[in-house]
């Protein structure tokens, strides 16, 4: 199980911490994506770090803004959201993915968990 939290309303230029805990497995073992999904529109892949080493990838319009990271010792992954804009407004989701360890992606149909995902608003 995947349990995301630390959304709400900010205002722009505002930051927030979004966190993804896992119980019932070790998320270390798991590459974790997140995503997004705007009012109206599909859902995309935003930032996501693969299994063991740690690579991370970003989309091009959070580069620079945001930071995905991992506590094992919490089982933990956390998506650091700073410098938001409105266009950043959404429900983030995180995701993760069996053993992905050189690389990681945002084909859903790969992730093996989902959480129920976390409001964000950005808005004055």
């Amino acid at each position: 199980q995947l349990v995301e939290s630390g959304g709400g309303l900010v205002q722009p230029g505002g930051s927030l911490r979004l966190s993804c805990v896992a119980s019932g497995f070790i998320l270390d073992y798991y590459a974790v994506g997140w995503f997004r999904q705007a009012p109206g529109k599909e859902r995309e892949g935003v930032s996501c770090i693969s299994s063991v080493i740690g690579v991370t990838n970003y989309t091009d319009s959070v580069k620079g803004r945001f930071t995905i990271s991992r506590d094992n010792a919490k089982n933990t992954v956390y998506l650091q959201v700073n410098s938001l804009k409105p266009e950043d407004t959404g429900v983030y989701y995180c995701a993760a993915e069996r053993d992905r360890r050189r690389s990681c992606q945002w084909y859903e149909p790969d992730y093996d968990y989902w959480g129920q995902g976390t409001q964000v608003t950005v808005s004055s």
